[in-house]
């Protein structure tokens, strides 16, 4: 499954918050039925776009990411903000809500 994602985004998350963009939906089930646009599912996959800067602990101190910008990953069903910019689709979303780092 090919993507196409930017190599830079101007978008910085803040926080423990991070930016994805998703992979494309399948064209095709397994069966090599087409599929309209309006059938399509969401994928709950995508790439890390880029990272805030860490959770702020009680004494001060920054947590550390356990993903990183490039990453692929999957995520919760209902995970994130829907933000549109510059005519590409992304999502925000808190690093919680990321399930599992693929490949």
């Amino acid at each position: 499954m090919a993507t196409k994602t930017k190599k830079n985004v101007a978008i910085r998350p803040l926080g423990d918050r991070v930016l994805i963009q998703r992979v494309e939906a399948e064209e095709k089930t397994a069966g090599g039925i087409l599929l309209p646009e309006s059938a399509k599912e969401k994928p709950k996959e995508g790439i890390i776009m880029a990272t805030g800067e860490g959770k702020t602990l009680d004494n001060g101190d920054k947590t550390t990411f356990s993903v990183s910008k490039g990453d692929r990953v999957l995520f919760t069903s209902y995970a994130g903000t829907d933000v549109k910019y510059d005519g590409e689709e992304y999502i925000i979303m808190r690093e919680d809500d990321i399930l599992a780092i693929v490949g």
